[in-house]
C-alpha cells in the first residue's frame, strides 16, 4: 500500500470529492515509487485502480483517507497549483477514517473474522 502525506487543504478538498487529481512532482523518487506500484513493463498503466492512503501531514495521529486511486501522467489544473508536466493520482471511492489508531482497530476487525 502506498501512502502519501498532502497538506490540509488539499486532503480537505479531496475528502470532499472536490479534488479529482493528486500531484506529485515529475522526479525520479515519486516516478519510480508510482511506478512500482501502479506500473507495468512500459510505465503507464492508467486504468489500474490501486489503494493509496492520503495522510494530512506526517504525524501519528494524523487524518487519513484511504483510496482507490488510478496513475497518469500529463499537465494538470492550474488552480490546484499543477506544475508543467506531473504524476497525476485520480482517487475515486474515498474512505475517511480519523487517524493510524483507527485504522489499526478496524484492520485487527478484519483480520478476526
Amino acid at each position: 500500500m502506498l501512502v502519501l502525506p498532502i497538506k490540509k487543504k488539499w486532503f480537505g478538498m479531496i475528502k470532499a470529492g472536490e479534488k479529482k487529481e493528486e500531484y506529485r512532482q515529475d522526479k525520479p523518487y515519486y516516478t519510480k515509487r508510482l511506478i512500482n506500484y501502479f506500473g507495468n513493463d512500459n510505465g503507464w498503466c492508467t486504468s489500474t485502480e490501486r489503494v493509496v492512503i492520503f495522510r494530512n501531514g506526517y504525524g501519528y495521529n494524523v487524518p487519513q483517507i484511504k483510496c482507490l486511486c488510478t496513475l497518469d501522467m500529463g499537465k494538470g489544473k492550474t488552480e490546484w497549483r499543477s506544475r508543467k508536466r506531473q504524476n497525476i493520482l485520480h482517487p475515486k471511492d474515498t474512505k475517511s477514517r480519523r487517524n493510524h489508531k483507527e485504522a489499526t482497530k478496524e484492520k485487527r476487525k478484519e483480520n478476526e473474522t
